[in-house]
């Protein structure tokens, strides 16, 4: 879909002189930014129901009931709000406006503040009508602001707003344009990680797909949905938590992958400074494993993750290949403790490009960033090709100049091998069991977990010829 990126003012403009969408607009922290535009825009009076505040916190509470966390700016705050507001504009509204379709804009945003110690992120969404005589949609998003100027932040929270309201009302025949609209006018301000689309018009939207499309569009780095393919954010299940994450390609899950999970999650929780009651596991595809002859495919990714998710995975797609930017991603939600879990293949990539990239003398600072105190590398083994013997992180064959620094990491505990890894798994690589699966052969069902080889068979996943079924009546 081709469009013309519209500046904020004209969207709001154009929203105003629609005279079938009208609604409510509850704004706690950052001020009236969203409702401010619609404002001053003109013509507000079709649009614009009512627009609030409840920015004392005992208000606040009277409105919309107290949170079990005791705070303010989550995400089950926003949905009290979309709730609350909602279902009084449509019974005051309904039968003053049967034709009209109803909307509530609410957001609750902590922006930065004056000692800087809270960069500024916050919970938005939109409940809105498409047809005067359905059920309403729901869009949500958890937003970051970048800017290091509260007043720049405030105003990056507005100019949000109206590209949400537009985009739920002008592109929602291609959810792909939704998202990407979204930046409009806002490239480099914010982050949107995390937005959840559910109504009628949307019944057969898969979220994980969005969630794909966030980290394609360079809203985000990160995103994450859990077993129910439901979008979530790492603020509302993994603050103080030790997250243990599984690095893979899927492609598709085999039983190497899942004694990974098994063996790694484990030990992990064994761990004497672990305390498994709040331990949780994540599995992540990375962006760069989706391009498949330069493209990237979706079909791929959304097979991924039906299998991922069958077998209990919260799964993180990022844009993280680099793991720096995945921990610094995860460090702002105060991790207690974060192991990653690796092949040791990709640990001796890793180890090389830190190697080749810092000989300027920055080695030791690059490592320094990577291996922090609360990080911890668990190592999965591999079959040395044309030997019986087992590559590990102990004989790793690491560069000359790095082995010393290398050492410190594994004397230290920072590096480890996996211990309860099956051995007779080894000989399983995901592209040759991609090969079999494709060509229909009958042994490559031996070498995935079950239910894995039941999802495939069912679904056709992974290019498994459909053809070939045959249906019982």
């Amino acid at each position: 879909m081709t469009r013309k990126a519209l500046e904020t003012e004209q969207k709001a403009l154009e929203i105003n002189l629609d005279d079938g969408v009208y609604g409510t607009f509850a704004e706690i922290g950052a001020g009236q930014e969203v409702a401010r535009h619609f404002f001053q825009a003109g013509a507000a009076a079709g649009t614009i129901a009512k627009t609030m505040s409840a920015y004392d916190k005992v208000y606040s509470d009277n409105i919309y009931g107290l949170e079990a966390s005791g705070r303010y700016v989550c995400e089950s705050r926003l949905y009290k709000m979309l709730d609350h507001e909602y279902e009084l504009m449509h019974s005051r509204l309904q039968n003053e406006m049967p034709g009209c379709n109803f909307f509530v804009f609410a957001d609750t945003v902590s922006t930065l503040n004056y000692s800087k110690t809270v960069q500024g992120d916050g919970w938005m969404g939109l409940r809105f009508q498409l047809n005067p005589d359905s059920q309403p949609n729901d869009i949500v998003l958890h937003v970051k602001m970048l800017d290091n100027d509260t007043k720049l932040q405030q105003q990056a929270v507005g100019i949000l707003g109206v590209n949400l309201v537009y985009a739920c009302y002008r592109y929602n025949n291609d959810a792909e344009v939704m998202l990407e609209s979204l930046l409009d006018n806002l490239h480099d301000r914010i982050v949107v990680d995390m937005v959840r689309i559910t109504g009628p018009e949307f019944k057969d939207l898969d979220n994980r797909w969005l969630s794909l499309m966030l980290v394609k569009h360079k809203l985000s780095n990160v995103a994450i949905f859990d077993p129910d393919g439901r979008n979530v954010h790492a603020s509302e299940f993994l603050y103080k938590k030790n997250v243990l994450i599984v690095r893979g390609s899927f492609r598709p899950a085999t039983l190497v992958n899942e004694d990974m999970i098994k063996s790694s999650w484990q030990q992990f929780r064994n761990e004497p400074e672990i305390d498994a009651r709040a331990a949780i596991q994540l599995a992540e595809i990375i962006l760069d494993n989706l391009i498949i002859n330069g493209e990237l495919d979706e079909k791929d990714f959304l097979d991924r993750a039906e299998v991922l998710c069958a077998m209990g995975q919260t799964v993180v797609v990022s844009n993280c290949k680099d793991h720096q930017k995945l921990i610094t991603y995860f460090s702002d939600f105060k991790i207690q403790k974060l192991g990653i879990v690796i092949g040791v293949r990709q640990l001796l990539e890793v180890i090389d490009k830190k190697f080749q990239s810092n000989r300027d003398g920055r080695l030791l600072t690059s490592f320094g960033e990577l291996f922090t105190r609360n990080i911890k590398m668990y190592v999965y083994p591999m079959m040395q090709e044309g030997s019986e013997e087992l590559m590990t992180s102990v004989n790793l064959p690491v560069p000359e100049g790095i082995k010393f620094l290398y050492q410190h990491l594994l004397d230290n505990g920072q590096i480890v091998d996996l211990s309860g890894f099956n051995a007779e798994l080894l000989h399983i690589f995901s592209k040759d069991v991609l090969e079999l699966l494709q060509a229909d052969e009958d042994n490559w069902e031996d070498m995935v977990p079950e239910k894995v080889s039941k999802l495939i068979k069912e679904k056709c996943l992974f290019g498994f010829p459909s053809q070939q079924l045959e249906f019982e009546y």
